[in-house]
């Protein structure tokens, strides 16, 4: 006979919107246990498996605190609680909470303050504090009716039990915020359907709200921004001919350990809740062009693919090659992946650059046959390379002197991550921009080189990048036991790239473009970091492309302190990455004949 052995829950916290998946081992009729599924669809033996989800309601209402979800509230602002638009922002658990939050919580007053226009003088210094002022926070004194109850059938004192649902998974919604979930397990007999036996049971904590940070805006290089709200409205306003592009490096399962990022909550760090979490934000962004690094190929087939392929997206993938990982299982190898809007381009040609085929074809030509090994060892390092060719749909240019299509040349990487091999990072580099030289010089194609690569402004691969040369007396030359950098007169190209991020820079002087420019190092023409966590904080990732052929019309802004709470560091319950997503829009310029 079928029986349950045990049920538990990977996370014992629901988030709304994540799907819950129990882990439920059974015992079949033949002795063996088993976690696959018996459905009544198909019974075994005559018996099947029924599932039931319930909302347990108490009568005690919970306030939750809109910092730490995991945490009831205890204190109120004040400001905010006379605000509807601003209420689930006002619930603190404590007064250190409230401090630790105020230089990001006081943006929500100057908004509320710049938008009322004559809000009263009380408002407006509250608006201006630099520090929490205690006047702002009112103690919630007994329960709160923030939470709906509603009428079932009851389960002991003061608690009501609603049935949810039906199947083996379920997805907490809006109404299930500061209640308990429970599920329940129990063998039935498939021509009765009556249970059999006692039903085993899993009390999960109360539901939390998904976090949400507060939304990025794209930001016109001209002044104003570009969208005129944020990237998750609705309509999707963009000027005609333009493009935008996407390059975000989401942190693989494989590589979000809790010993990396002890000081991100397990829940948070759970791949049920960053995968839903980094799948909203992409979309959100409604970029035309996706280019994603640290993508698990079975998460891109499974999730990735068929997920955006709903929202209009074609989509490309190169997984890594698994020469050192070869001890890996191959589906949780990780890979570049990029998706394009069907609607804005055509798929024209893939190119899959694979380092270490390179590598053994740099050792074949000036590695001695005695050190072909050692050298291999240190140049193998299963890094890749996407390069995509697209057509270009829509009508970018009102005079195309040339009457060619419009083609647009996408590479997406990931170089390699350890800093103490500047010579291979480098040699990865100019591998790459070599290939790149050879499309270019067989079509007149823009280009946009985004990703991952692991190497700071001003290094040597930054520079070689957006200087086309490497200067002879930069020091990460010294690091070049095998040679390969060498003669250094090698190590150049003839692209012009510039990276996207500096037009913050170098753009005409505004007042809407002076709080991003303190975002960014003013000596590199780069941000101050696109990677942060509590052990680093720089940047790695950037978006490069060919200035005689395409101009910056806007950029997607960066985080700073205001983005990111005094007390985090990435990933966050808010942000599920290590690395923060960049994207720019593009304008193609007018062909010339040359």
């Amino acid at each position: 006979m079928l029986s349950v052995i045990r049920v538990h829950l990977p996370s014992e916290i629901p988030i709304v919107g994540c799907e819950l998946t129990p882990y439920v081992l059974v015992r079949r009729p033949d002795k063996t246990a088993a976690t696959d599924d018996v459905p009544e669809s198909s019974p075994l033996e005559g018996y099947f498996l029924r599932y039931r989800w319930f909302r347990v309601q108490s009568d005690k209402k919970v306030t939750i605190c809109s910092v730490h979800p995991t945490e009831q509230a205890t204190l109120q602002c004040v400001f905010c609680s006379k605000r509807p638009a601003l209420v689930s922002k006002s619930y603190h658990c404590s007064p250190r909470c409230f401090t630790d939050a105020w230089q990001h919580h006081k943006t929500l007053h100057e908004r509320a303050a710049a938008e009322n226009g004559n809000s009263n003088e009380e408002d407006n210094e509250l608006a201006r504090a630099n520090t929490a002022p205690p006047a702002v926070l009112s103690s919630l004194n007994g329960p709160t009716p923030f939470y709906p109850s509603s009428i079932a059938q009851k389960n002991g004192v003061g608690e009501t039990l609603i049935e949810v649902g039906g199947c083996k998974t379920y997805t907490p919604t809006a109404d299930d915020i500061g209640h308990v979930l429970k599920f329940e397990c129990v063998v039935a007999v498939a021509e009765s359907k009556q249970s059999v036996g006692h039903p085993s049971t899993i009390m999960t904590s109360r539901v939390i709200p998904a976090p949400s940070p507060r939304p990025r805006r794209l930001i016109s290089v001209n002044g104003g921004d570009a969208m005129g709200g944020h990237l998750d409205q609705d309509g999707r306003i963009q000027s005609a001919g333009s493009f935008t592009v996407l390059s975000y490096n989401i942190l693989s399962d494989t590589s979000a350990s809790s010993d990396l990022y002890s000081y991100c909550p397990p829940w948070a760090l759970s791949w049920p809740y960053r995968r839903q979490n980094l799948l909203r934000e992409i979309v959100a962004y409604r970029a035309d062009v996706v280019c994603l690094q640290e993508v698990q190929s079975d998460h891109f087939h499974e999730i990735f693919a068929p997920e955006l392929d709903k929202h209009g997206y074609q989509a490309l993938y190169k997984r890594k090659t698994n020469e050192v990982l070869s001890g890996s299982t191959t589906s949780a190898i990780d890979g570049c992946a990029t998706f394009f809007r069907r609607d804005r381009f055509a798929h024209v040609k893939k190119y899959d650059v694979e380092f270490n085929k390179a590598a053994q074809s740099l050792t074949e030509v000036i590695i001695p046959p005695a050190q072909k090994r050692s050298a291999l060892n240190r140049l193998v390092k299963d890094n890749i390379a996407l390069i995509v060719v697209l057509e270009a749909k829509f009508g970018n240019q009102p005079a195309d002197l040339s009457g060619k299509r419009q083609l647009i040349c996408v590479a997406n990487t990931h170089v390699n991550v350890q800093q103490e091999l500047k010579d291979v990072k480098l040699w990865q580099v100019h591998t790459l921009l070599k290939g790149l030289e050879k499309i270019a010089a067989s079509a007149d194609i823009p280009m946009l080189v985004c990703g991952d690569f692991n190497t700071l402004p001003g290094s040597a691969p930054h520079s070689l990048l957006v200087y086309g040369k490497v200067d002879p007396q930069h020091p990460d030359l010294l690091v070049d036991p095998l040679g390969i950098l060498r003669p250094q007169t090698k190590l150049t190209h003839q692209l012009p790239l510039v990276s996207a991020y500096s037009s913050f820079v170098r753009s005409v002087t505004g007042l809407g473009l002076e709080q991003h420019r303190r975002k960014m190092d003013l000596n590199t023409n780069e941000p101050l970091f696109t990677n942060c966590t509590r052990d680093f904080i720089g940047t790695h990732d950037y978006i490069f492309y060919t200035a005689d052929t395409l101009m910056v019309e806007s950029l997607l802004e960066l985080l700073d302190e205001d983005g990111l709470r005094k007390d985090t560091a990435l990933p966050s319950p808010e942000w599920s990455s290590s690395h923060i997503a960049l994207l720019a829009e593009f304008r193609c310029m007018p062909r010339t004949r040359r």
